[in-house]
């Protein structure tokens, strides 16, 4: 098998009349983490339950560690760790027992312990599920979905309902994981966390792909901003490489030249004895492209 673990091609899915789905390719590469993102409609749940092998597409060609997931699920399930949004877990049962379970119906071998030690949840294993919080169960979602370190884990939206504590610690478990020679597919509604931990990343909007690439190719091109409140009277602003506005004092400057327009503008402050209160300078973001794509018709 070539270094390929997801191959999508030209995929297609209709719900009666409506196109969900027109014609979206990306490739996911051994090892990498990629980022399914979209706006809400945009597809990407369905094109996420396709490659998880739930639908089977109208058009085009879906491959999952060479395999196809729908028609080959028997020998590609074993073999692929997924995360959805809502798990149903047996809230009778404790966290260490929904473990056990797991632990005999999983070809993969783990050891219950180490499992609840990498999602923090040693001191609730004999808590039952239904006492659990969100964040709680979201971890413990993880850790099944991860146990025996699969080959492909799908993490569909992974730390909703966690604080911002656990969402760092489950980030290092996702880079864990990486090490371990796993491949990651992404969805989330955390632009950060996609930026955080994404190798590649996708943009859907009205059931295709409007962007992919690697981050830096996804923000190459987009300014970066410099804000900041004038004092009154302050003097007219030096020559920036940007496009700078004033609008009531508040000062903002979008430039593909962030480190030099910022140094111009310290300096300009400093000759003229004024404080740039509130500054503030910023990269482009993921968050911007996002906007932009989901403006679009």
């Amino acid at each position: 098998m070539n270094g390929n673990v997801i191959e999508v091609e030209d995929l297609h899915y209709r719900y009666g009349e409506f196109a969900a789905v027109r014609g979206i390719n990306f490739t996911v590469r051994r090892g990498e983490t990629f980022a399914l993102l979209g706006t809400n409609g945009a597809g990407k749940t369905t094109t996420l339950e396709v490659v998880e092998g739930f639908r089977r597409p109208a058009r085009g060609r879906v491959r999952v560690l060479g395999l196809d997931p729908h028609a080959d699920r028997y020998q590609v399930q074993p073999r692929v760790g997924i995360m959805l949004q809502n798990a149903g877990l047996v809230e009778e049962l404790t966290v260490a027992e929904t473990l056990r379970l797991w632990q005999k119906l999983s070809s993969r071998t783990d050891e219950v312990a180490t499992a609840l030690s990498r999602v923090d949840l040693s001191h609730r294993a004999d808590i039952q599920v239904v006492k659990l919080s969100g964040g709680e169960r979201r971890r413990l979602d993880f850790a099944i979905s991860t146990w025996g370190a699969p080959e492909l884990v799908v993490l569909d939206e992974p730390t909703t309902g966690l604080d911002p504590e656990s969402r760092q610690r489950l980030w290092s478990r996702v880079g864990e994981l990486k090490e371990r020679g796993s491949t990651i597919l992404l969805t989330t509604h955390y632009l950060e966390e996609a930026e955080a931990l994404a190798d590649q990343v996708t943009i859907m909007h009205s059931g295709v792909a409007q962007i992919s690439g690697t981050l830096h190719e996804v923000l190459s091109g987009r300014p970066a901003s410099i804000v900041a409140d004038l004092p009154p009277a302050a003097p007219a602003l030096p020559q920036l490489h940007g496009t700078a506005t004033v609008d009531l004092s508040r000062l903002r400057v979008e430039t593909l030249a962030l480190q030099e327009d910022l140094t111009t503008l310290l300096v300009w402050a400093r000759q003229h004895r004024l404080t740039l209160e509130n500054l503030n300078a910023s990269p482009a973001s993921l968050h911007e492209v996002f906007l932009a794509t989901s403006e679009k018709g």
